[in-house]
């Protein structure tokens, strides 16, 4: 059915619909379709729901935001010494770190919102304040939430409660993070710039299990040379149907009278049924430019040895950094203060990837004690182990290291020693390079 065009909001009524306080988002069908991304492509509805019923899509964004959602978020201080530790005492350490809200952990409430950021270009939340101080952060889901100017130009959100109301929340009071951006203050929405790809593929689905119902077989048109009457082609289409699909396959149709079989439309094979889904996992994976691998799909020598560590450092440069780093400005900016600012930050630490590496972490953990970057110490309280305290936390270095300049010194001295313990006419010079007390 073809649906009427939607008449635009005429002056008139939009300074009626102001006066009413009706917000005008609220009646034109046109913003919340491209809020909401919805659209219709390659005969398929493109929404979030449908999306993510493609395999492809729900791996991309449980990958991204799973793992973002696992990395630890810290708040540091910086000290007056320029060394910055742990701020474990500031309030937004356990909101980001641990509880953001009494509903969600901090695993639960980053994944939702990087789903959101992924699939519709901005994640938000609402900031809860007592006594002025921020005390948690609310998950607003995207089909609760809109956006309207008020009377003053200012933008102020709109949102659902779960009882049904509607409210109204200052821009001030939301803490969001967008996605890549084209105008510099909201992100785009993945699935409303990709709708023709996302409908191809759940076009090429729907067609797989279209042939996989009938049983992989062709579509068949009977042909008789008389006219039936309404009666014999309700028989014949009833006793038809009873052997038609994938658990009936192998049984045939009764054919009398002159009737003839024939396939028409296209087969599968020659569809390239099969290449054009392969086709659509790759181009869903480049819209969330992860790697297909990293998903289960390609061929298994890539997956192995080198091949994967390298996959591994690109999907943690390419495809996790930039969000890392939009997430972390967001709450620099919109979670602390000015004043703060100039103590506080928040950061990501993405040692917590080699967390499932015990020989990776080993080696990072043995370079940085051998180079005097970590102490012995350090890396067990980063193990949650207990230090030990003593020689365990004091830097150290590989003694084999030395200037070249001073490479001769030891020879030079065990020289001059030896050449002095014959002159006193004692034996057995020491050997070079011996320790002395």
């Amino acid at each position: 059915m073809n649906q009427k065009p939607e008449k635009k909001i005429g002056r008139v009524r939009s300074s009626i619909l102001s006066w009413l306080g009706i917000p005008i988002q609220l009646t034109d069908h046109s913003f919340w379709s491209a809020w909401n991304a919805t659209a219709n492509k390659a005969g398929q509805n493109v929404s979030e729901s449908s999306v993510m019923s493609l395999s492809a899509a729900w791996a991309c964004t449980r990958l991204i935001s799973e793992t973002i959602a696992t990395l630890p978020l810290h708040i540091y201080e910086r000290g007056p010494d320029g060394v910055r530790r742990k701020a474990k005492n500031h309030s937004l350490q356990r909101i980001l770190h641990v509880q953001p809200n009494s509903n969600s952990t901090a695993t639960m409430y980053w994944e939702a919102k990087v789903a959101a950021m992924l699939l519709r270009g901005n994640g938000f939340s609402e900031k809860r304040y007592i006594n002025g101080r921020l005390v948690a952060l609310d998950f607003i889901p995207p089909d609760r939430f809109g956006m309207r100017k008020n009377a003053s130009g200012n933008w102020e959100a709109l949102i659902n409660d779960r009882n049904g109301k509607q409210r109204t929340v200052p821009l001030s009071n939301l803490f969001y993070i967008s996605g890549f951006s084209l105008d510099g203050l909201w992100g785009v929405s993945a699935i409303q710039y990709g709708a023709s790809v996302f409908g191809s593929a759940l076009a090429a689905n729907e067609s797989a299990n279209s042939q996989f119902e009938k049983g992989l077989a062709p579509t068949v048109a009977y042909t008789i040379d008389k006219f039936l009457k309404p009666d014999q082609r309700t028989e014949f289409r009833s006793g038809l149907s009873k052997i038609t699909g994938a658990l009936q396959a192998g049984e045939s149709p009764l054919l009398e009278g002159g009737m003839t079989a024939s396939n028409i439309g296209i087969p599968p094979r020659d569809a390239q049924l099969l290449e054009s889904r392969g086709f659509s996992v790759e181009e869903v994976c480049r819209w969330f430019r992860v790697d297909p691998s990293m998903v289960g799909h390609g061929n298994k020598d890539s997956n192995w040895g080198t091949g994967l560590e390298q996959k591994l450092i690109n999907f943690l440069t390419f495809t996790l950094r930039p969000w890392l780093k939009r997430i972390e400005d967001a709450v620099n900016t919109r979670l602390l203060t000015p004043s703060e600012q100039l103590k506080y930050h928040a950061e990501f630490s993405i040692e917590g990837l080699l967390r499932a590496d015990s020989a990776g972490r080993a080696a990072f953990y043995a370079a940085m004690v051998n180079n005097g970057i970590f102490t012995r110490d350090e890396v067990r309280i980063l193990e949650n182990l207990m230090p030990r305290g003593g020689n365990a936390d004091v830097l150290t270095v590989q003694s084999a290291m030395a200037p070249l300049d001073s490479l001769g010194e030891a020879e030079d001295s065990d020289s001059a020693r030896n050449a002095l313990r014959a002159w006193l006419g004692v034996e057995d010079p020491l050997p070079k390079n011996e320790e002395r007390s």
